[in-house]
């Protein structure tokens, strides 16, 4: 049976199967014409009587955990970057970068259709392998810690050296309205690149962009969030800052986890808060083997212990 460190599935369609379907942690009945028996004791019907369904199953659930902890760092990580480039701003210039009205359209295009398609895009091919290290445990503990750490970091760091530079080159409304821009950009940057080519992604975050750019340099819009239209150069600021805080963002929790098991706090990076499933520092052979395309399409033998 299941122990607190792994979970036991059984399959069947029998009457025979039952009990055992019962006691374990994931019972799973095949087929709509498996017996009632069966499908009583089971917490899963697969009713297409297709045993790839299964493993389509376990995929998709495995890149659920990866893109909840994308949404989640994106989500909470945006937002303590716009606190830290907040407060930093606030103490160097004795005022905040940004008024209210600009926080709140930051958080309505970085914050509300963005990270919901992160949270919510399809698992690529490619992905396989790198899905076997998923779970509850891998996905939303320490890992995720440092995925929020680090684009907080990116975030504050990226808005605050354009709006910096902006501020010694020109007047407090240019330097606010780079430093908004730069803030949506950084952030709008990370989620493309957590969420690669998908066309949800891409299409939110590039709706946004487009909103605000709208926003910014409209007359009489521009002016009612505290902006000012821009130049070539003040763009050229905002987007440069915004690469390359997007950029870092990429390259960070590498490097980040390389310093960690260099030092030899390879676990504080990788293992998982309750010590259950295989640590992410673990080498890649203890780690248990991702589903291929080949294999799915190959597995089309009866389950053993199949009765009529």
């Amino acid at each position: 049976h299941g122990t607190a460190a792994k979970a036991d599935a059984h399959l069947g369609d029998g009457a025979n199967d039952a009990p055992a379907i019962r006691l374990a942690d994931v019972g799973i009945a095949l087929g709509e014409r498996s017996t009632s028996a069966a499908r009583v004791a089971a917490d899963v019907v697969v009713t297409d009587e297709r045993i790839e369904t299964i493993a389509d199953a376990i995929v998709e659930g495995r890149a659920l955990w990866a893109s909840v902890r994308d949404a989640v760092s994106i989500l909470v990580g945006g937002n303590l970057g716009e606190i830290g480039f907040a407060l930093a701003g606030g103490l160097l210039d004795g005022k905040p970068p940004l008024n209210p009205r600009q926080l709140l359209l930051v958080n309505v295009l970085t914050d509300v259709a963005p990270a919901m398609a992160v949270a919510l895009r399809p698992t690529g091919e490619s992905s396989l392998v790198a899905l076997a290290r998923e779970g509850p445990d891998a996905s939303l503990g320490r890992l995720l810690d440092r995925d929020i750490a680090s684009r907080a970091v990116v975030t504050a760091a990226g808005a605050g050296a354009a709006w910096l530079f902006a501020r010694l080159s020109g007047d407090e409304e240019r330097a606010r309205t780079v430093g908004l821009v730069a803030l949506v950009g950084t952030q709008l940057g990370q989620t493309l690149a957590s969420g690669g080519v998908s066309a949800p992604v891409l299409t939110t975050s590039l709706a946004s962009a487009a909103v605000l750019g709208a926003v910014v340099q409209t007359p009489g819009i521009s002016q009612i969030f505290g902006c000012r239209p821009l130049g070539p150069l003040a763009w050229a600021t905002a987007a440069l800052a915004s690469g390359a805080a997007t950029g870092a963002s990429v390259i960070l929790p590498g490097v980040v986890e390389a310093l960690g098991e260099r030092l030899g706090v390879g676990a504080w990076l990788g293992a998982a808060a309750s010590g259950a499933g295989p640590a992410l520092s673990a080498p890649p052979s203890a780690l248990p083997a991702a589903p291929t395309w080949d294999d799915r399409a190959a597995a089309t033998t009866e389950p053993t212990g199949r009765s009529g």
